[in-house]
């Protein structure tokens, strides 16, 4: 069970992740909330996951760029 967690963790976004890191909750609580509002609002709150994990990469892309410069 821990290696199929852990691979699952690598090949998402890891939105849940920051997320739960950010606010200070558990990242297991903050995918079962995520979970809950997607059914509740339709999937709609895909979207927001979507734009967010998009986001994430963008920045990460921006921060390895300034590595590599040395900045």
């Amino acid at each position: 069970m821990e290696f199929f967690r852990r691979t699952l963790e690598r090949s998402a976004f890891g939105v849940c992740a920051w997320l739960g890191d950010k606010m200070g909750i558990k990242r297991t609580r903050v995918r079962i909330y995520f979970i809950y509002l997607s059914c509740l609002s339709l999937g709609s709150s895909l979207l927001f996951y979507f734009f967010a994990a998009f986001w994430l990469n963008v920045r990460n892309y921006i921060r390895e760029g300034r590595r590599q410069i040395g900045l």
